[in-house]
């Protein structure tokens, strides 16, 4: 009876064994898998000898090795690293219990980083008793670098001139304060937009100087470029001119650098959008008394001729509507349109004029009918003979 049992529990071992033989051999873990000599080849246990199995052994494949039963267990080895050599950085644990092949997964520690970058490796017990791979060395991994912080410029200029409080990063605000104690001429906040530019132009400094000199000629040292002083014959200081900036031109563009003010002898330009018409002066200059040259000019509308079914008269042609661009005419322009004689057969011109967008046809002039303009358009009025000179208008 024993020895029945005892053959019993050898079969079912033999069973267990062939099982991890006859499966396929599992693929190489992540690691490099190092030995020294790779043990006999095999496909069976009958290849092997009494004492040895044939089981997978790594990147050596099936191999006649003595079998090792390993438990579960979970531990922590020291292993020295770069810096500091701690005993948290690796932990191995090893499978669960199995017959050979026992494994420790190497995982490093937050804050440390295995060779080749890895976080995870893994070590097999081989066949010669040895463990597969490397030791694990961790080093400490490199903190990320913080995103670069964007800011808006500060010229030099601004930096020499200004003490500014406050940050420059994009967010967030600035304060300006002039380091020769001058009054600040401008926005003495600024804020950093999301494009890195300033939602206001950089202030200035208006320097102060003595209310009167002794000697003929007088220069007054200032630390702003945009201040100016000059003697006048009774030997006291003129306050720099200066000119505000011109209003806004509807329809146009104002060409010239964006200032709080002006200079005297500074010259801005106008220019008018696309199929609008300049109307005034194309320049103004800064005068010595704060004004302007002249006023600003106008961007003037194209007009809409109001015909479509008789010819007008432009620039002394006879013209249908819709064979003008756009069937308009720029601002300024005379458009002559057809009436008829209220007691003749004849037709004479009523002129017109456009202004900014406004031309109003005469109230003589009749728009001819459709059926008028496709069955008789010989008789339309603009097609008609003109008046003699000395018929009489007149109703």
């Amino acid at each position: 009876m024993d020895r029945a049992l005892l053959l019993l529990s050898l079969w079912a071992l033999t069973g267990t064994v062939s099982l991890q033989a006859s499966g396929s051999c599992p693929e190489r873990l992540v690691g490099e898998e190092r030995r020294r000599t790779c043990p006999r080849p095999c496909k069976a246990d009958k290849d092997c000898g009494n004492k040895r199995q044939c089981l997978c052994d790594g990147q050596c494949g099936l191999s006649c090795v003595a079998p090792v039963w390993a438990r579960n267990v979970a531990y922590v080895e020291l292993v020295p690293g770069l810096y500091p050599p701690v005993k948290t950085q690796w932990l191995a644990s090893s499978l669960p219990l199995t017959p050979f092949l026992p494994c420790l997964k190497c995982a490093a520690s937050q804050g440390f980083t295995l060779p080749n970058g890895l976080d995870v490796t893994i070590r097999r017990c081989q066949g010669d008793r040895q463990w597969s791979g490397d030791e694990p060395n961790c080093t400490e991994a490199e903190s990320p670098k913080p995103p670069a912080v964007q800011t808006c410029p500060l010229p030099e200029e601004v930096t020499n001139t200004f003490s500014i409080q406050g940050d420059a990063a994009v967010g967030t605000s600035i304060r300006y304060s002039c380091l020769s104690g001058a009054d600040i001429v401008g926005s003495s906040e600024n804020f950093c937009q999301d494009n890195q530019t300033w939602q206001y132009p950089h202030p200035i400094c208006k320097s102060k100087c003595a209310a009167s000199c002794t000697v003929c000629v007088c220069v007054c040292v200032s630390l702003c470029s945009h201040a100016s002083l000059k003697v006048s014959s009774s030997r006291r200081w003129n306050k720099a001119v200066y000119c505000q900036p011109p209003r806004e031109v509807e329809h146009g563009y104002v060409v010239a650098v964006q200032k709080i003010e002006y200079e005297t002898g500074f010259d801005i330009h106008y220019l008018c959008k696309k199929n609008f018409l300049l109307d005034g002066p194309q320049k103004v200059t800064c005068l010595s008394n704060g004004s302007w040259s002249a006023t600003p000019p106008y961007c003037r509308a194209r007009c809409l001729i109001p015909a479509e079914r008789s010819r007008v008269m432009i620039n002394g042609v006879k013209r249908w509507p819709f064979d003008v661009t756009d069937a308009m005419v720029p601002h300024g322009e005379n458009v002559a349109f057809y009436c008829k004689h209220p007691h003749k057969q004849c037709s004479f011109t009523a002129p017109q004029t456009c202004f900014d967008g406004k031309l109003q046809p005469p109230a003589c002039y009749l728009e001819p009918t459709w059926l008028q303009y496709k069955l008789f358009p010989h008789r339309l009025v603009s097609e008609i003979e003109a008046c003699k000179p000395s018929d009489d208008l007149e109703v």
